[in-house]
């Protein structure tokens, strides 16, 4: 009698160190698993936020980019200069635009700063120009925060005789404390600079040579200008700029779908852990 009861309580000792060990086994398993994922999360989140800091910039798109073409250009500004809001945004013109219609935004007034040409030209309608819009300066009625975007949209004509250029539009940014002036272009070939300019490159004319009609200012009442317009006869290239701000919000949507990414392998983890045995 002696002899089985003490085998039987060796036996359940026996059984209870296995499933302890296994346990430990199980949650050591977890634990590694877990970590792994949280290194494999961290990892996605940093190499999006590579992206994210190098395309805070001044940026540009364009509704058309070919030559001769009627433009509407939407500047976007993601941030103010640190921590400070931005004041003023001052957009200068490239050689060959001679003329720009600013669209009015209720958080900011409007001046343009004329200039006269070297000698008189004449534009695509026949009219004879004798100074061109130099620049337009957008002044903020409140400060812009540094934690918040706009975008400023201006409408011209691109020059006819463009094609295969790059236009540079810098752009000066004052804030109530600094500022930044985004008017470095990149040599070819080279390294984007710190502060780059906003630019575009011009690409072939329209068959249909809708830079030959209208003014820039009345290209929204004849629609030339009109984004959708351009969508709809075909026409219009696509924008190539050196930086523009509208990666960040492909990046903030690629970082949603890596965060739902390590969601998913959480919940797998979560349903492969094995059950915890009963005592």
């Amino acid at each position: 009698m002696t002899s089985r009861t003490h085998s039987s309580r060796t036996h359940s000792t026996r059984a209870r160190a296995i499933r302890t060990a296994g346990t430990a086994r199980a949650t050591r398993a977890t634990r590694t698993t877990l970590a792994s994922t949280a290194a494999l999360g961290g990892g996605i989140l940093l190499a999006l936020a590579a992206p994210l800091s190098a395309s805070a910039h001044v940026g540009v798109e364009a509704s058309s980019t070919a030559a001769g073409s009627y433009t509407v250009l939407s500047f976007s500004t993601p941030h103010g200069c640190g921590e400070s809001p931005t004041t003023k945004l001052t957009f200068t013109m490239p050689e060959g635009v001679d003329r720009v219609t600013p669209t009015v935004n209720p958080g900011w007034t409007i001046e343009k700063v004329v200039e006269d040409l070297p000698e008189p030209k004449t534009d695509s309608h026949g009219a004879n120009l004798v100074d061109r819009d130099a620049q337009v300066v957008y002044t903020a009625v409140t400060p812009l925060p540094s934690d918040l975007r706009d975008v400023i949209e201006l409408s011209l004509q691109l020059p006819a005789d463009a094609e295969g250029e790059t236009l540079a539009f810098p752009v000066l940014q004052e804030c109530a404390e600094g500022s930044t002036d985004w008017s470095e272009v990149a040599e070819a070939g080279g390294e984007e600079p710190e502060h780059p300019a906003p630019s575009i490159t011009v690409t072939a004319a329209a068959d249909d040579a809708h830079g030959g009609h209208g003014t820039a200012d009345d290209a929204d009442d004849s629609g030339h200008a009109d984004d959708s317009a351009h969508a709809a006869d075909g026409t219009s290239a696509e924008t190539t700029a050196t930086t523009t701000d509208d990666p960040v919000a492909r990046w903030l949507a690629a970082g949603g779908l890596a965060v739902g990414v390590v969601g998913v392998v959480l919940a797998i983890i979560g349903w492969r852990r094995p059950a915890r045995p009963v005592e």
